[in-house]
């Protein structure tokens, strides 16, 4: 094999040409986010209630609580297998969709249709779990920044799909369904052939120049950021300025490859050595895996089996946390295509596009920010997942108030503290209960999705529109004004300020893992000074 062979696809331009599929991955994994944009076709086409609908909306989710198969194939599987399964479940789950909203096929019975959301919704548990698992354990010591950038695609993939599908079919309901159906098939077909885990830094010096690296992709994709918002924010655009857009954005979703293109041409290591290093780091696994045989209980911030994290009260903060804020989100995102129409807007897709790209810039500025402040200061990662929930209660007031532009700050808010849980929390869960069952503590935790999505969008917001709705005389199963969603967001609010005294506890009960992470930084530091 040529030495160019060898660096693509082993330790040296292999390492960031998976990375860079990983990213694309995640930029199309914010399918399951992008409910709001057809819900309304699937509710007319059924003759749904409101109730009904979110119900619907909550089979998606519940698609993620089979999330824990794919974690349990992690442990046992290749990258390649997971994203395969998950690409399958995508197309069989958004094909059927597609075929009901098109009108292809006449809508099906209503359980199935369930079915079909749920493989849908847990088609990307497996996507995200080969792209996490194999990420984090490539960048070990850059969690954060390759958590927010990750994180941060699949913010930006509903605003992708969206503006794609706004700029080239005029926001065609069953078009955005075939994109959704193909798109993600294919480029996990893509990320198969290049993902997969390779040696982390086992240097001071590797790991600046990893954080360097990571900086170039974080500063494409603000700026992948700042043109969709352009494009969102500019107004109604002509067939021409459409296709421009598109290829602007296909351009910019392509030039994370320059960066592995650097390491190939200009910065290729000696692969032998990196062989030896590599190989080094596993007989150190092994040993580790011996110690842990005979080692008494692990204490926060070492390697937990599934068991031994269930076992202590931090998971469980951690979790009720994360249903606080991730559940009271989906609400939102799930529910967008009513509330715009409750406050008199026909087109909702600019609200989601904000979501998404808000969302965005919530997962990026986390991720980055809170690795500095640990290397800084030992500062715990979950301050910033208190500070979010805050931020989101005060969000969900401004929506109850109902004012002019309300919904406009709302979905901004949303966003960006949306973003911040998904950046923190799988972050922070690997600091706490390390990399090992990685993938199965991450799709623990993702079951808060659906059972969020269950209590605060099927039952709260579902049952309280429906409410609304039949007390005015002719009312039927549609609801308009302020009035159908206060009380909904009134209780968020409740909601997320729980979440913040629970994000609280937490950062003071981790503070000594922080601070262990930023002393033995500031020894390497010396060290080599």
């Amino acid at each position: 094999m040529s030495l160019f062979a060898r660096v693509v696809v082993g330790e040296g331009g292999g390492k960031w040409i998976g990375l860079v599929t990983a990213i694309w991955v995640q930029a199309i994994c914010g399918n399951n986010y992008t409910f709001a944009n057809y819900s309304d076709v699937l509710k007319s086409l059924m003759s749904l209630t409101q109730m009904q609908l979110n119900n619907l909306s909550v089979a998606k989710d519940v698609g993620k609580a089979f999330g824990l198969l794919s974690g349990l194939a992690s442990h046992h599987f290749s990258t390649s297998l997971i994203l395969i399964i998950g690409a399958t479940m995508g197309f069989i789950g958004y094909g059927l969709q597609y075929l009901v909203v098109s009108q292809t096929i006449t809508p099906l019975p209503y359980w199935l249709m369930c079915v079909f959301l749920c493989m849908g919704g847990n088609s990307t548990t497996w996507m995200n779990t080969a792209v996490l698992v194999t990420c984090m354990r490539n960048f070990p010591k850059n969690r954060g920044p390759i958590s927010g950038i990750l994180k941060g695609y699949v913010g930006l993939s509903t605003a992708i799909f969206t503006d794609i599908c706004s700029a080239l079919f005029s926001s065609d309901p069953s078009k955005f369904l075939l994109m959704l159906t193909i798109v993600p098939a294919v480029i996990c077909c893509i990320a198969a052939v290049f993902l997969r885990e390779t040696p982390p830094a086992s240097t001071y010096a590797q790991e600046k120049k990893e954080a360097q690296f990571l900086n170039t992709f974080n500063f494409i994709a603000v700026m992948v950021a700042v043109y969709l918002l352009a494009f969102d924010v500019s107004g109604i655009h002509g067939h021409v300025f459409s296709l421009i857009f598109t290829a602007g954005l296909l351009i910019l979703l392509v030039m994370p490859l320059l960066v592995p293109l650097y390491v190939i041409i200009f910065n290729s290591t000696d692969l032998d050595e990196e062989q030896q290093i590599h190989e080094a780091l596993l007989d150190g696994d092994k040993k580790v895996e011996e110690v842990e045989i005979i080692k008494q209980k692990p204490v926060i911030g070492e390697e937990h089996s599934i068991v031994e994290m269930m076992r202590t009260i931090e998971f469980w903060i951690m979790f009720v946390s994360f249903l606080c804020g991730v559940g009271t989100g989906m609400c939102v995102m799930n529910n967008m295509g009513q509330m715009g129409e409750a406050l008199g807007y026909s087109d909702v897709s600019i609200f989601i596009s904000f979501i998404s790209i808000w969302g965005f810039f919530g997962r990026i500025v986390s991720g980055s920010l809170s690795e500095y402040y640990i290397r800084k200061s030992g500062m715990p990662r979950l301050v910033w997942n208190a500070g979010a929930q805050i931020l989101m209660s005060i969000g969900y007031i401004a929506l109850a108030m109902a004012l002019p532009g309300s919904l406009y700050i709302g979905s901004m808010v949303v966003g960006i503290c949306y973003g911040v849980y998904f950046t923190i929390t799988p972050a922070a869960a690997s600091e706490l209960f390390g990399l090992k069952y990685y993938g199965i503590v991450y799709n623990i935790l993702i079951l808060n999705l659906p059972i969020g999505s269950f209590i605060f969008s099927g039952l709260i917001a579902g049952y309280l529109y429906d409410v609304e709705a039949t007390s005015v005389p002719g009312g039927g199963n549609t609801c308009i004004g302020a009035n159908c969603y206060r009380l909904v967001y009134l209780i968020m609010a409740f909601a997320s300020l729980f979440g913040c005294v629970l994000d609280v506890l937490l950062a003071v009960r981790t503070n000594k893992v922080y601070y262990n992470i930023y002393q033995d930084t500031r020894s390497l530091v010396n060290s080599i000074q």
